[in-house]
């Protein structure tokens, strides 16, 4: 009988397996109690299982949401919860949209450098937080690597993870970890526990698999891959770019020559910003296509750009006075509902933070900062495939071409795909309020969410634009034949007008669009 719609601990609803492996599956779940999605986690024993070894696997699952609980980084998985369902653990996690590495690199192939260092920076600041808390992971590979729809980067699955002071829970001689990404001095011995310098070779022999499509010492059988790992040399990589000397680092034998943590994150910083072409998340450095080529589909008996987006207003943080027009402006606000669905990069994450710099509340990933990124002090140049659009007063950025101008009420600007399925809007608002996260979480989001089906926040977070305070906004919510996601980018500048950037598509195509509003949040020409 599926679980599907069972209520675990009398608050979590299970709604959609999202993950099985040999211990367990992970759902995506609704807390009912605080009316979001949630992970959930459930141990699988097997029925061959005798009683030790069922007390070992749930005091190894409650090890691994108290190890997770223990670190605080943003690229850490964040563990909310650990209740009981019919007497077996259950680990509660925040739900991150996402793919693996693994998956990713098996569909799309090896990464480019950047992309890979990028990655490689988010996870060595994982294992940095992990290491300085005592905790080592012990199964650190593609598969544990969630790389978030918002450009997030997460590594996750503490399941085996070991703290200092705690006693281990393997037996003597058990082996525990993935055979390809395990260091040479566990496959010596399995009597020693591992060190830091264990996890910093995992994290190697990932990086190599990302940008090569393969493991360092891929072989036939387990056996044949230890021994390698253990006496061979691995094929020095063709595609690694500035990441070579960082692999060699890492894939050293003897664990007292790899750098440590800190350096691997100050190192893969440095190298994805001396090979990075551009802001691109993961999933679109390998095998998105470029913005607007190719059709979306049959459009017929679906919305267009300007009939599918979300009803509700522009988002800009009206202060004019009563009796001054502010009413009948919200009202013409309201009524624009243009049909690119919000989507796309403030909160990017470590891989598409293009403007650079942390936000005050230290709320979102760190991104720039950990990579080594300054702030940007200008807007790029528009690359091929776009051109500059002044659309106010010392304002301009880059559009696609071939995109057509819309003039919707309201008084915003709006630009549509040929296929009229993806649209982005410019919102300019002249002396509004500096705080836009308070007006979306106060009225814009409580109206999104009643006159959509299917809305469904996916990040609303604080940020910087260049230095001034900003807001992010992203979510999904179901069109007439497709889901849609969308983003919003709002920030004030410095005579205090505000200014709002918005994408919204289809969100099967969302990696072949999200480039679209990287490009013109980047480009931003502002005078003011």
């Amino acid at each position: 009988m599926s679980d599907r719609g069972r209520l675990i601990a009398d608050r979590y609803r299970l709604l959609e397996r999202v993950g099985r492996g040999g211990m367990g599956t992970v759902w995506r779940a609704e807390d009912e109690l605080l009316g979001r999605h949630v992970a959930v986690k459930k141990l699988f024993v097997p029925p061959h299982l005798d009683d030790d070894e069922i007390q070992r696997l749930h005091e190894r699952t409650r090890r691994e949401a108290r190890t997770a609980a223990r670190i605080t980084h943003p690229h850490v998985i964040v563990v909310h919860d650990v209740v009981d369902d019919e007497g077996l653990p259950c680990i509660v996690m925040e739900y991150i949209p996402s793919d693996t590495l693994g998956d990713l690199v098996k569909r799309h192939g090896a990464l480019a450098p950047d992309q890979a260092a990028r990655i490689g920076c988010g996870m060595a600041g994982a294992l940095r937080a992990a290491h300085d808390a005592g905790v080592l992971h012990r199964d650190v590979k593609p598969a544990n690597v969630l790389l978030g729809k918002d450009g997030r980067i997460v590594l996750t699955d503490f399941g085996i993870a070991v703290q200092s002071g705690t006693p281990s829970l393997t037996r003597t001689g058990e082996l525990v970890g993935s055979i390809q990404y395990l260091a040479p001095e566990r496959l010596r011995s399995t009597i020693a526990e591992p060190g830091p310098a264990s996890d910093l070779w995992s994290l190697g022999a990932t990086l190599y698999q990302a940008v090569e499509g393969r493991p360092p010492f891929l072989r036939d059988t387990a056996i044949e891959t230890a021994y390698a790992i253990a006496t061979d040399e691995y094929d020095a990589p063709r595609n690694a770019g500035e990441l070579a000397p960082v692999i060699e680092s890492l894939l050293r034998k003897d664990p007292g020559q790899r750098m440590d943590a800190h350096e691997a994150e100050r190192l893969l910083g440095e190298a994805a910003e001396a090979t990075s072409p551009g802001t691109r998340t993961p999933v679109q450095a390998a095998g998105a296509t470029s913005p607007g080529t190719g059709a979306l589909g049959d459009t017929s008996g679906t919305r267009t750009a300007l009939d599918s987006l979300p009803t509700r207003a522009p988002s800009a943080v009206a202060t004019t006075a009563p009796g001054q027009g502010g009413n009948r402006k919200r009202r013409a606000a309201l009524r624009f509902t243009a049909g690119v669905a919000v989507a796309a990069s403030v909160t990017g994450g470590i891989l598409a933070w293009p403007w650079g710099g942390a936000d005050a509340s230290g709320s979102r990933p760190s991104g720039a900062a950990s990579a080594g990124r300054p702030a940007e002090p200008g807007p790029s140049p528009a690359p091929a495939g776009y051109h500059l659009k002044k659309e106010g007063q010392g304002f301009s950025l880059p559009v696609r071409d071939g995109w057509t101008r819309k003039d919707p009420p309201g008084g915003e600007v709006a630009y549509v795909d040929p296929s009229e399925l993806v649209g982005l809007r410019i919102n300019i608002v002249q002396f509004a309020g500096s705080d836009p996260l308070r007006h979306w979480q106060q009225t814009e989001e409580a109206q999104t969410r009643r006159d959509n089906p299917g809305y469904e926040r996916v990040r609303m977070d604080p940020t910087t634009f260049r230095g001034r305070p900003a807001g992010y906004w992203e979510f999904t919510f179901e069109g007439r034949k497709r889901k849609y996601r969308a983003v919003e980018l709002a920030f004030s500048g410095a005579d205090g007008t505000q200014y709002v950037i918005y994408l919204s598509a289809p969100d099967a195509r969302w990696n072949t669009y999200r480039p679209v509003f990287d490009t013109a949040v980047n480009g931003i020409h502002l005078d003011a």
